[in-house]
C-alpha cells in the first residue's frame, strides 16, 4: 500500500530525513514508510522524540519509541523539554512551540523535517482558523514544504486521510501509543476532531477532503497576493529596513495591511494584529509630520512613526538605575543593553573616564563652537532614533561630557582623537526578543 504522493516522495529520495516521532499512530505510519522505503540510502532517515513530561506515562512513551527505532535500525534522539504553561497562549499551543524549538536544534543543514499530519488534521486547521477569523494566508493552512530553521518542514501525509494510515498501521502489525488528552475535548482541536468532524461527515461523508482542497485553493490564492506584497514592499522600504509613508499611502488600504503584516515579520516581529494594521492606517500614517505616534503590541513589539518614514523595532534591555563604569579604553565597554563602547587606532586613554547613561540636563561643546550645547537639543537634531537615545552612553569627565557614544563628540575629546589618529566605536544594542 502506498501512501506517500509521487511527487513528494521523489523529491525527497536524495534528501537526509529527520522525522517527529511522538509514538502515536500518525508518526509511527510515516517513519515505518520512510524506513522501510527501498529506493533511500541507508542512514539516511532519523528519529527524534521529544520528551514533554506533560503526562505521567512520557517516559513509557520514551522507552516504546527507543524499541520502535532500534526494531527498525533507525537512530534516535530523545529531546526533553521544559513547556511554559503560563505563557498566555494554552498548553496545546506552548507545547507546540516548544516541540518546534526542541526540533530546530536537532534539524541539521540541508535535512528535511518529516511531520505527520494528515488530511484531517489539515481539515481541522482550516477551520480553526477560519473561526478566528483568518484572510486567505490563514485559510492556507499548512503547507506540504516550507522553510524551517537550517532545512525544510516536510508533511507527505497530508493527503491522507486517518483512515488510509489506520488501513495501513493494521496491514503491517505496527504498534503505536494512545495519548489520553486526545479524548478530552477541552482543547479546541480536540473538540473539533471529537464532536464537530463526525457531524460533518454525517452530512458530507468527504467534508475532510473538500476543506483540504479549499486549503490548497486558498495556498494558491496566497501565493500570488504574496508575489505582489514583495513586490509592493520593496517599492516602499527604504535605508535601514523602515517604510516610506508617502509610498505606503499611496496604495490601497487592502494592500497596506499586507505589506505592513510581511514588513513586521520581515523584521523579527511577533504577528501584526488586525487592531495594529488599523491603528497604524488611521493614526501613524496621518500624523503631522513632527509627531512620533506609535502601535505597540505583544510584550515589546514596536512600530513607530518618525521623519516620514515607519520604524519598526522591540524594546532595548534596560539599564540598572545609577549603572556607571571606570573606562579607560583598553578593552571595549560592555554596557548593561549589550552594546559596546571601543576606542579604536589608541591603545588607552591617558586615564580613566566615566561612563554612564543620560540623567537629563547635560551640556556638551562641541568642536568649532565656543559655547555649550544642551545635550538633549544636539540629539534631536541628529539622525539618531529616539528610541536609540537614552541607549548612548555617555563618557564624562566630572560634570563635563565628554561624548555622546560616538554620534557627538566634544572638542576637548576630538582634539585627543586626532592627534592620536583614533576614533570611537558604538555598536548599539540588539533588540530583546
Amino acid at each position: 500500500m502506498t501512501l506517500l504522493p509521487p511527487s513528494l516522495l521523489d523529491a525527497a529520495i536524495d534528501i537526509p530525513v529527520m522525522v517527529g516521532f511522538s509514538g502515536g499512530l500518525d508518526s509511527t505510519v510515516l517513519l515505518h514508510l520512510l524506513a522501510h522505503a527501498s529506493a533511500r540510502a541507508p542512514g539516511s532517515v532519523r528519529a527524534v522524540h521529544v520528551h514533554h513530561g506533560l503526562q505521567a506515562s512520557a517516559d513509557a512513551w520514551e522507552h516504546h519509541c527507543r524499541a520502535i527505532c532500534t526494531q527498525w535500525n533507525v537512530p534516535l534522539q530523545v529531546v526533553r523539554v521544559d513547556v511554559a504553561r503560563d505563557s498566555g497562549q494554552g498548553l496545546e499551543a506552548a507545547a507546540r512551540d516548544a516541540r518546534h524549538a526542541a526540533f530546530k536544534t536537532q534539524l541539521h543543514d540541508g535535512e528535511w523535517l518529516a511531520l505527520a499530519h494528515h488530511q484531517d488534521d489539515q481539515a481541522e486547521t482550516f477551520l480553526l482558523r477560519a473561526l478566528r477569523g483568518s484572510g486567505v494566508d490563514g485559510l492556507a493552512a499548512m503547507r506540504p514544504l516550507r522553510s524551517f530553521g537550517n532545512g525544510l518542514l516536510w508533511r507527505p501525509l497530508l493527503p491522507v486521510a486517518r483512515t488510509t494510515l489506520e488501513a495501513y498501521a493494521q496491514q503491517h502489525g505496527l504498534q503505536w501509543i494512545d495519548d489520553p488528552s486526545n479524548d478530552s475535548d477541552g482543547f479546541d482541536r480536540n473538540f473539533l476532531r471529537l464532536q464537530v468532524m463526525p457531524l460533518l461527515r454525517e452530512r458530507w461523508p468527504h467534508a475532510a477532503a473538500a476543506l483540504s482542497r479549499s486549503t490548497a485553493l486558498a495556498a494558491d490564492a496566497s501565493d500570488l497576493l504574496q508575489q505582489q506584497d514583495n513586490d509592493d514592499l520593496q517599492t516602499c522600504l527604504r535605508a535601514g529596513n523602515t517604510l516610506s509613508i508617502a509610498t505606503l499611502s499611496q496604495l490601497a488600504k487592502s494592500r497596506q495591511a499586507r505589506v505592513l503584516r510581511r514588513w513586521a515579520r520581515q523584521c523579527g516581529l511577533p504577528p501584526l494584529p488586525a487592531n495594529g494594521v488599523r491603528s497604524i492606517q488611521q493614526q501613524l500614517l496621518t500624523a503631522a509630520h513632527d509627531q512620533q505616534a506609535e502601535f505597540r503590541w505583544g510584550n515589546s513589539a514596536r512600530i513607530l512613526r518618525w521623519r516620514d518614514q515607519l520604524h519598526a523595532f522591540t524594546q532595548l534591555a534596560a539599564w540598572p538605575h545609577g549603572w556607571q563604569l571606570q573606562w579607560d579604553g583598553r578593552a571595549p565597554a560592555q554596557l548593561p543593553d549589550g552594546a559596546t563602547l571601543t576606542l579604536l587606532g589608541a591603545e588607552a586613554f591617558e586615564h580613566a573616564f566615566t561612563l554612564r547613561q543620560r540623567h537629563g540636563g547635560e551640556r556638551i561643546q562641541l568642536p568649532g563652537r565656543d559655547h555649550s550645547h544642551a545635550l538633549k537639543h544636539r540629539l534631536q537634531a541628529s539622525d539618531i532614533p529616539p528610541w536609540l537615545r537614552p541607549h548612548l552612553p555617555l563618557l564624562c569627565e566630572g560634570d563635563n561630557v565628554l561624548a555622546a557614544g560616538d554620534q557627538l563628540v566634544s572638542a576637548a575629546l576630538q582634539q585627543w582623537l586626532q592627534a592620536h589618529d583614533a576614533h570611537l566605536q558604538w555598536q548599539p544594542p540588539d533588540p530583546v526578543n
